[in-house]
């Protein structure tokens, strides 16, 4: 067996007050392509909690603070060989409140989307990070626009 030993991480489907949901478009090398996201990244050591640290991903990727966490649960990308569990956040009551604070690395553009349009890119498979589409399911679900 091999085990990738991974930091855990978390994501964080943000919603405005307006009922937009903020998605963040960035360049993935491994793919060679520029893909529609949700906010998210490792916990560092200096956030106290789960939440702090999707709380801190959406702000420092989006500019927008937020007024209401709900956790939705935790995954796993690939239980057999990562050590490392993914966190999911709903933000909601959505405000900007200043520019990005992005790494030296990162390129990230913000859209604003409606909860539709969102419906319909999972419907269209334009999300490619399957740990953001279990969120974006959860997010959903918690909020009423998921019908099975």
């Amino acid at each position: 067996y091999y085990v990738f030993e991974f930091p855990d991480w978390v994501v964080a489907v943000p919603v405005t007050n307006e009922g937009k949901i903020v998605l963040v478009k960035q360049y993935r090398h491994a793919m060679g392509e520029t893909i529609w996201e949700i906010p998210g990244g490792c916990i560092d050591a200096t956030d106290a909690t789960h939440e702090d640290a999707a709380r801190r991903e959406a702000l420092e990727e989006t500019g927008y603070a937020f007024d209401k966490t709900e956790y939705l649960g935790k995954v796993s990308a690939n239980p057999s060989t990562n050590s490392n569990m993914t966190y999911m956040y709903l933000l909601t009551g959505g405000e900007k409140q200043k520019e990005q604070e992005l790494d030296h690395n990162e390129d990230i553009e913000t859209g604003l989307f409606t909860v539709d349009e969102v419906k319909q890119l999972i419907r269209d498979n334009q999300f490619f990070q399957s740990l953001h589409v279990s969120a974006l399911l959860y997010a959903l679900n918690r909020m009423g626009q998921l019908s099975y």
